[in-house]
């Protein structure tokens, strides 16, 4: 295999034209040089410049020899400089796992104010719900996860991913217009039971949130249909066909969700959703830290609009 470091000292001959240029402008001594050349010549069983009385010259092998030596050199030193990008986070990949509705506002807030001030960072977005996307941040795949947690659907939480809760998100009870609390503005959750649902499916266990409530209630929710869509459960509610639970940031799907129906705060102390980050203490990603920056600074945007319509 070729030596770098003797291509190199091959090219510095090849620019300079001497040995003891070379020499100078490697910082070696001219013997030192010599010795690498005949090393060179040795590996490759050719000569590599041709040696008179007052001159030296590169052979035509030698000159091919120090074009490539010429393109290795400039390839070293793009990795280099690619790297130092890195090292200095000004470039490199950031892999961000979220959940669906933390994609309406939150993220895309965070990306905005991200983006203007890293132009070569290339951002991997991958949905999913939490217990999906941790597993992946463990191994590696993922460099934060924007995710969420219920204190009647807590997940387990893993020793290698670190988590920093942000806001409580509150859970919003929406009805259609003409329901029999559609002039209330807060309600409790056994003045719903006997009604028909549009609910959700189960997270990591299976086992839908709402039901759980229910339970603790005394009472089991009628599900007409299930979606994790907040959309469809919103329009499938406008059409009369049940109540639904709605995480505030699930409101953000456009800009008449809420047009068509009632929307009251829930009040129950365990239905609301903790929303906060999950990264890996060991990850040495230097763009990651720049990101949680902004991911923060929207965390709280959305944390003050949130407590301004629904406190």
């Amino acid at each position: 295999m070729l030596n770098s470091a003797r291509l190199l000292v091959l090219l510095e001959i090849a620019r300079r034209g001497t040995i003891v240029a070379a020499a100078q402008a490697l910082h070696l001594s001219p013997s030192a040089v010599s010795h690498q050349l005949a090393r060179l010549e040795q590996e490759l069983g050719v000569a590599l410049v041709e040696r008179g009385p007052q001159s030296l010259r590169l052979t035509p092998a030698g000159v091919r020899l120090a074009e490539h030596a010429q393109a290795i050199a400039d390839l070293m030193a793009v990795a280099r400089d690619d790297l130092r990008a890195h090292a200095q986070g000004a470039a490199g990949v950031l892999r961000i796992g979220f959940f669906a509705s933390a994609g309406l506002d939150l993220l895309p807030r965070a990306l905005t104010a991200f983006a203007p001030g890293n132009p070569q960072v290339e951002v991997e977005l991958i949905m999913g719900q939490p217990h999906e996307l941790v597993p992946d941040l463990e191994a590696g795949r993922l460099d934060a996860a924007v995710v969420f947690e219920h204190p009647l659907d807590p997940w387990c939480r893993r020793a290698a991913v670190d988590v920093r809760m942000y806001f409580e998100e509150p859970q919003l009870v929406v009805v259609p217009l003409r329901h029999r609390l559609g002039r209330r503005s807060v309600v409790r959750l056994a003045e719903l039971e006997g009604e028909s649902w549009i609910g959700t499916h189960g997270g990591s266990t299976g086992e839908p949130v709402l039901e759980r409530a229910c339970a603790a209630e005394g009472f089991r929710p009628r599900v007409r249909c299930r979606s994790d869509h907040y959309q469809v459960t919103i329009n499938l509610a406008r059409a009369g066909m049940g109540v639904a639970l709605i995480p505030a940031l699930g409101l953000a799907d456009s800009a008449g969700a809420s047009a068509g129906v009632h929307v009251c705060r829930l009040d129950h102390p365990q239905l609301h959703r903790r929303i906060g980050v999950a990264t890996r203490a060991t990850n040495r990603n230097p763009v990651l830290r720049a990101f949680l920056a902004e991911l923060g600074a929207a965390a709280g945007e959305i944390e003050a609009l949130l407590d301004m319509q629904w406190s």
